[in-house]
């Protein structure tokens, strides 16, 4: 393991088998402006429709995984072969999970604007934003925190 972060795999392990962190960064941008949208322009129609797109994007990284994404299409399109290999890779699982609670956070949202209760869809809005810029300015993925957390506190034999 590295000592940058539990969630990071060894460079012994194939490509394959984990994620370049920077893509979560990128997609962790890209999802920031798109949040930060929705709440500038909260009620509205447009920002109830710009956050069930990113809850559809979450619930895609969330089911079929962090690397088959449009973010992640266009990270290794466009944006990886500028900046080369990544020193390290991470574990899939932990980034996947932070997907699952950003779409979590997103669908309360998304519940709240079309229920009427404004204030509900501004405060998951607004939880799902800071998550989300927290992993795009500093590398801090609070969703894959989480999640190493969680496994770190089940009992051995439920591993």
């Amino acid at each position: 393991m590295s000592t940058l972060s539990p969630s990071r795999s060894t460079s012994t392990q194939p490509a394959t088998a984990g994620v370049d962190p920077r893509a979560q960064q990128f997609t962790a941008a890209v999802t920031a402006v798109v949040l930060a949208a929705v709440l500038l322009l909260a009620p509205s129609p447009l920002a109830v429709g710009l956050l069930a797109a990113q809850a559809v994007l979450f619930a895609i990284a969330s089911v079929r995984g962090v690397r088959r994404t449009p973010h992640a299409w266009a990270f290794r399109r466009f944006v990886r072969p500028r900046l080369g290999p990544p020193a390290e890779l991470e574990d899939p699982a932990p980034p996947r999970f932070a997907q699952a609670v950003g779409l979590t956070f997103s669908v309360i949202g998304l519940l709240g604007f079309l229920t009427g209760a404004v204030v509900v869809g501004l405060v998951a809005t607004g939880f799902a934003l800071a998550a989300a810029l927290l992993n795009a300015v500093f590398g801090f993925c609070l969703g894959c925190e989480t999640y190493l957390l969680i496994q770190r506190l089940r009992p051995a034999a439920a591993r």
